[in-house]
């Protein structure tokens, strides 16, 4: 599942997407208003969660920008209680609106709220052409084949590869989503990351047909 998370605060936007990362989720940060609406549009996250007062658009424009195409679950977060706030919110079609300061458990309870609403499961299986993850196992099956375990930091990479598959994913990228911020890992550990995941999914490791290496990362090829 992916997550937009757009707050122009860098300390609680990274809390945020440290918490959902943590929780399984790929998530995508924005720092105001018209990067929000970018990283919507190319992106196609399954889940927004808006912060009311931001630079360039406001999180009531995000909102009504996404209700134009999309009908993706919107949550509004706000420093403010007004009564007004919550209809403004309500009216251009969020779904759900929480008042700062919140918990993280509060946080992921009605990020999964709302994902069950819509009709998607964060545990439900990710497939990808002929990669499947389970992501309450912790296993993958490649082409139908039996499920291979994976540990919680190759779940969280082919997670995230699987999201982007056929794009080139960043190491940069990879390592903030995998270890959940930019000082969890480093390009060692991620490349022999890499290879131990490449032992579990590639019919030839040391010739990987899905797990390639490409000139800023990697990415998965699911043709």
């Amino acid at each position: 599942m992916k997550v937009l998370v757009a707050d122009d605060d860098a300390d609680l936007r990274e809390l945020i997407a440290f918490t959902l990362t943590q929780a399984g989720y790929f998530v995508i940060k924005a720092g105001d208003g018209p990067a929000a609406v970018r990283h919507f549009q190319a992106e196609a996250p399954d889940l927004v969660v808006l912060d009311v007062n931001m630079p360039g658009l406001s999180g009531f424009q995000v909102c009504e920008a996404i209700r134009r195409d999309s009908r993706v679950p919107v949550m509004m977060l706000t420093v403010r209680g007004e009564e007004e706030d919550l209809v403004r919110a309500l009216g251009l079609g969020a779904d759900d609106y929480l008042t700062k300061p919140f918990s993280p458990r509060t946080l992921l309870a009605r990020a999964a709220a709302l994902l069950r609403r819509a009709g998607m499961d964060a545990a439900a299986p990710l497939a990808a052409g002929r990669v499947v993850l389970d992501l309450s196992e912790h296993t993958v099956a490649i082409d139908a084949g039996s499920p291979v375990r994976l540990t919680p930091l190759e779940l969280r990479l082919l997670q995230m590869l699987a999201a982007n598959a056929g794009r080139t994913v960043t190491s940069e990228r990879l390592l903030i989503q995998v270890w959940g911020h930019k000082s969890g890992g480093d390009r060692q550990l991620l490349k022999q990351l890499v290879h131990r995941l490449r032992q579990k999914i590639e019919a030839d490791p040391a010739a990987p047909a899905l797990l390639r290496t490409a000139a800023a990362g990697y990415k998965l090829v699911v043709d």
